[in-house]
């Protein structure tokens, strides 16, 4: 719908970009952000009915990200994973209560968090604020708040929603599924120093 535009950031996703935006695509406006990447993603999300922006070097997800928080359209912005973990079958559950405005952001609620270290930050995180996954990257969020975010870390995991909340932003969630992804998921050493950016929030809390 034309009020929702779904940010796909994706660095390296040929052979599975398509096939989510095709899902995608079915029911809602789809942006990719092509964070500088080496092989076809571009080109195949393109051909899948994507609207690209492309960044001219692999800056990181969260360049890519905020990127497409600027070029959106949609007064309500959903931002999902480029390699398929995500159902598009979900996305009107966490977009409908941020167009009722009963919240200004909606999370996705994984039942697992697969890495430990992403554990630990959401196990921190969640003293701030009280959702059970603070690190998904499938959410919904009012275009207010996506272009009032600083994300000025490492990563999300944690501080987007943080950040958020230091911002007066109303925070729900629902449950998702995710799908098994047949993708390598090396150790996250950023999470170190990450760690250190969820504390600073912590700490500047009220």
């Amino acid at each position: 719908m034309a009020d929702v535009t779904v940010v796909i950031p994706a660095y390296n996703e040929a052979g599975r970009i398509g096939r989510v935006v095709r899902a995608v695509r079915r029911d809602w406006q789809v942006l990719v952000v092509d964070d500088g990447s080496s092989d076809g993603t571009a080109g195949e999300a393109s051909a899948a009915g994507a609207r690209v922006v492309r960044l001219p070097t692999n800056r990181g997800y969260i360049a890519a990200l905020k990127r497409g928080f600027r070029e959106a359209d949609g007064e309500v912005l959903v931002t999902f994973d480029a390699d398929g973990e995500h159902r598009s079958a979900d996305i009107a559950r966490l977009v409908e209560p941020v167009r009722r405005d009963d919240y200004d952001l909606v999370l996705g609620a994984r039942a697992t968090i697969p890495r430990p270290s992403e554990r630990l930050l959401n196990a921190i995180a969640r003293r701030r604020v009280d959702v059970s996954d603070t690190g998904t990257g499938f959410r919904a969020l009012n275009r207010d708040l996506a272009l009032r975010l600083d994300l000025e870390t490492v990563c999300t995991c944690g501080t987007l929603v943080l950040e958020a909340a230091a911002n007066g932003a109303r925070i729900g969630e629902v449950p998702i599924e995710t799908e098994p992804i047949a993708k390598p998921r090396g150790i996250a050493w950023g999470h170190a120093l990450q760690l250190l950016h969820v504390l600073r929030y912590l700490i500047a809390a009220p």
